[in-house]
């Protein structure tokens, strides 16, 4: 009896990058018949949240965990997220190269599906005469940086932050350097260099999927979608790909869910800065000052703040102290009834897809915009770390799907300007329009993940290639 089709999906750690890889996997395995392995590597030991994320696979989909990689104190402080992501990545290939001789040998495994911080696996497929692509949890804008970067490296000598001029990516609304991506903002640091180095190896993979959708970045995608620029792998979108369930269910989820049954429909703006994302003492005071202001119903995920770093909680899932002394005094009493405040987390796909919700104000993760348009809800931008502000751009400048306040001289939004924008999301006439063009989005998400639908075809071209085990993409 031949051996079903297998393919090995590589992700990196965190559960940002995790969660669609994983919508990936339940669609190959449902619609395609596939099995698959994902091979799992981890900083320390596997959080709970991730464990409980794959323990939900379904039958089809094995899971091996590669041994944790530690670091000490001194380099979790000093080292940038995505070059400790990188860094374990990097010291995580000797094991892969295990798995993937287990698997070859007891399987008919075609292809490594990558994270993008994996990309140098690729070179671990080749030894074993599989197929790698890269599995681009990101927008089209950002994959076309990324492929740019190596050029622009070698073009331009400042920093980026510093040029004049917008860069102008194929398809793309122009951006300015200062909204790249945070790693690239500082080309003397380490995370520069491994963020370069990765942005090279996507030209020696056989393909990349990505989770966008033609309707939502068209120019971008239509633009990936040509065979030049020469070397260029080529590209399927894919997306998109969003979480369906819950993944962490804890107590405050029951109590949320609860209390947006009894809000009127479309009333609650949701606000949720994602699973890494975390704001100043100043902003939190400001931010709630702000939601108290506008007199509109709101559902607020807290953490405990942090005056460093907005990208605190990356590699954690809860906040690091008990967040709600940090609120401004009597704050949860004056506004209960109408806003509801939880700690650390609150179960996103749910909340986003309750007909009490009517707007969400985002760190504009990827993964979290992907879900707003699936469940047609209006965006606030208000991007923190990685690649968020190029998020931003793009739907609040090119699909026209969100507000942006403004910040103030001291790198703060006031409260004055939260419960404007805020408002004029709610009930004004800019909303309005907002809505209207989000709705249009939500169907043709629906439509491309249909059995005749763009990204549904795309996926199985893919497939059928594994499938005859072909390297072309034609």
């Amino acid at each position: 009896m031949e051996k079903p089709t297998h393919v090995a999906i590589l992700p990196s750690p965190g559960m940002g990058h995790l969660i669609p890889l994983v919508e990936l996997a339940k669609r190959l395995v449902a619609h395609h018949n596939l099995s698959i392995t994902f091979i799992v590597p981890t900083i320390g030991s596997p959080s709970k949240p991730l464990k409980q994320v794959l323990q939900a696979l379904p039958a089809g989909v094995d899971v091996v965990y590669l041994p944790p990689v530690s670091f000490d104190g001194e380099t979790t402080q000093s080292v940038k997220p995505e070059a400790h992501v990188s860094l374990a990545m990097k010291f995580s290939l000797s094991p892969l190269r295990e798995v993937i001789k287990s698997l070859k040998a007891s399987s008919n495994l075609v292809a490594l599906v990558l994270d993008p911080f994996g990309a140098d696996a690729s070179r671990v497929a080749k030894e074993f005469d599989i197929l790698s692509y890269i599995f681009f949890p990101g927008s089209a804008m950002v994959l076309w940086f990324s492929l740019e970067l190596p050029n622009l490296d070698k073009t331009f000598s400042g920093e980026f932050r510093d040029m004049k001029e917008p860069i102008k990516l194929p398809g793309c609304v122009p951006v300015q350097g200062r909204d790249l991506m945070d790693p690239v903002q500082d080309r003397s640091d380490d995370a520069y260099k491994m963020v370069l180095n990765q942005s090279k190896s996507f030209h020696f993979v056989d393909g990349i999927m990505l989770n966008s959708f033609l309707e939502l970045e068209e120019g971008a995608i239509q633009a990936l979608l040509k065979e030049e620029p020469a070397g260029k792998p080529a590209v399927y979108p894919v997306g998109p790909l969003i979480r369906i369930g819950m993944t962490n269910p804890v107590e405050e989820s029951c109590e949320c869910l609860n209390w947006l049954d009894n809000q009127p429909s479309k009333s609650v703006l949701f606000v949720s800065f994602g699973s890494g994302g975390t704001l100043s003492c100043d902003q939190i005071k400001e931010l709630a000052f702000g939601l108290e202001l506008s007199g509109q119903r709101f559902l607020w995920v807290v953490r405990s703040p942090n005056n460093e770093k907005s990208n605190a909680s990356y590699l954690s899932v809860e906040s690091f102290e008990e967040p709600f002394p940090f609120l401004p005094k009597g704050f949860v009493e004056r506004v209960k009834g109408r806003g509801l405040v939880v700690p650390s987390w609150a179960p996103q796909a749910q909340v986003l897809s309750h007909g009490s919700t009517g707007g969400f104000l985002s760190h504009c993760g990827w993964n979290s915009i992907l879900e707003s348009v699936v469940h047609g809800v209006p965006l606030i931008a208000w991007p923190l770390y990685a690649e968020q502000k190029m998020n931003a751009v793009i739907v609040t400048e090119s699909v026209k799907v969100a507000l942006r306040p403004k910040e103030s001289g001291n790198g703060v939004v006031s409260c004055e300007e939260v419960s404007r924008v805020v408002g004029s999301l709610m009930e004004g006439e800019e909303g309005k329009r907002i809505k209207k063009r989000m709705e249009e989005l939500k169907e043709a998400a629906a439509k491309t993940l249909g059995e005749d639908g763009c990204s549904s075809k795309s996926l199985s071209k893919l497939v059928d290639n594994w499938k005859k085990g072909s390297i072309s993409c034609s």
